[in-house]
C-alpha cells in the first residue's frame, strides 16, 4: 500500500503548490535593474517614479485597459503606430511601469519593433541583448529580461533585425513566446511593435496576440492613416482603442498628488 504521505505529495494541491514555487524561482532569478527615475523622465517616462502628474493620464489608460483584459480572459497586447514618430515605444513603457504599481499584476514587455529598437536607449540598458537570438531560441528567459520592480520585467534589444516579419511570423518565434508565457505565467504581455505602414511585420504578428491598441500622433498622424490602421488591425485581432499622444491640452489634475 503506498505510504499516504506518497499520496498527499502528488494531489492536485501539491502539484499547484510546486508549479508556483517554480514560477516565483524563474521570476527572481532574472536580473534586476534598478530603474534611472532621472533619465526616464528625460524620456517622458512619467510612471516609474510618479512625480510627474502627466502619469495619471497613463493610469487611466492601464485601468481601463487591465478591465477590459480581465472581463474577456485577455493577457497580449500589442501597441503600434501609423508611422514613426507618434511616441509608441513611450507609451509602451508607461503602460508597462503604471501596470507595475498593480501589486497583483505581473507584466512583461517585450521590445519587437525589431528594425529599430528603442526601448534600451530609452531605458539606459547598454547591455541588452540581441532579441533575434532569443526569438531563434538560441538564449534564454533569464538571458533576455530584466526586472525593473517586483513584477515587471523587460525584454529590451539593441540589435537591429534584417528579416524582421518572416522572423515574427515563424513557428520558432511562436513557441519561443509561448514557453516564454509558462515559465514567467504574466498577467499581462504587452508587445512593442513596429509602426504599421512601415511595413508588414505588423500583419504578421497581430494574429499572435489578444488585441491591440493604436497610438496617433496629434497634428501629424493623418485620418486616412488612422483609418487605414484601424482596419487592418481589426482584421487580425480585436481593436482596444486609439490612443491620441503629443497633444497640447490636458485635464487639470483634481484633488492631489498621490
Amino acid at each position: 500500500m503506498a505510504k499516504e504521505q506518497d499520496s498527499f505529495a502528488s494531489s492536485p494541491e501539491a502539484l499547484l503548490t510546486s508549479a508556483r514555487s517554480r514560477r516565483n524561482e524563474l521570476w527572481t532569478r532574472l536580473r534586476t535593474r534598478q530603474p534611472d527615475h532621472q533619465l526616464l523622465a528625460r524620456n517622458r517616462i512619467v510612471t516609474s517614479h510618479r512625480s510627474d502628474p502627466a502619469h495619471a493620464t497613463f493610469d487611466v489608460m492601464r485601468t481601463r485597459i487591465l478591465q477590459v483584459l480581465r472581463q474577456n480572459k485577455w493577457t497580449s497586447l500589442a501597441i503600434t503606430s501609423p508611422s514613426p514618430g507618434c511616441g509608441k515605444t513611450v507609451t509602451a513603457l508607461n503602460l508597462a511601469f503604471s501596470l507595475a504599481h498593480q501589486k497583483d499584476c505581473r507584466t512583461v514587455m517585450l521590445d519587437l519593433d525589431l528594425r529599430r529598437p528603442q526601448t534600451s536607449k530609452l531605458l539606459g540598458v547598454q547591455d541588452a541583448p540581441c532579441m533575434e537570438n532569443f526569438l531563434n531560441g538560441r538564449s534564454n528567459v533569464e538571458d533576455v529580461f530584466l526586472r525593473f520592480s517586483e513584477n515587471l520585467a523587460i525584454g529590451a534589444n539593441r540589435f537591429p533585425v534584417g528579416f524582421a516579419a518572416e522572423l515574427l511570423q515563424s513557428a520558432g518565434t511562436a513557441k519561443v513566446l509561448e514557453d516564454m508565457k509558462q515559465k514567467l505565467e504574466p498577467d499581462v504581455v504587452l508587445f512593442d511593435l513596429p509602426p504599421l505602414l512601415c511595413g508588414d511585420d505588423v500583419l504578421a504578428f497581430l494574429p499572435s496576440v489578444d488585441c491591440a491598441i493604436l497610438v496617433v500622433a496629434a497634428g501629424s498622424s493623418k485620418l486616412s492613416e488612422i483609418d487605414a490602421c484601424e482596419e487592418d488591425i481589426s482584421s487580425k485581432t480585436n481593436m482596444l482603442g486609439v490612443v491620441l499622444n503629443k497633444c497640447w491640452y490636458a485635464p487639470e489634475i483634481y484633488g492631489y498628488q498621490p
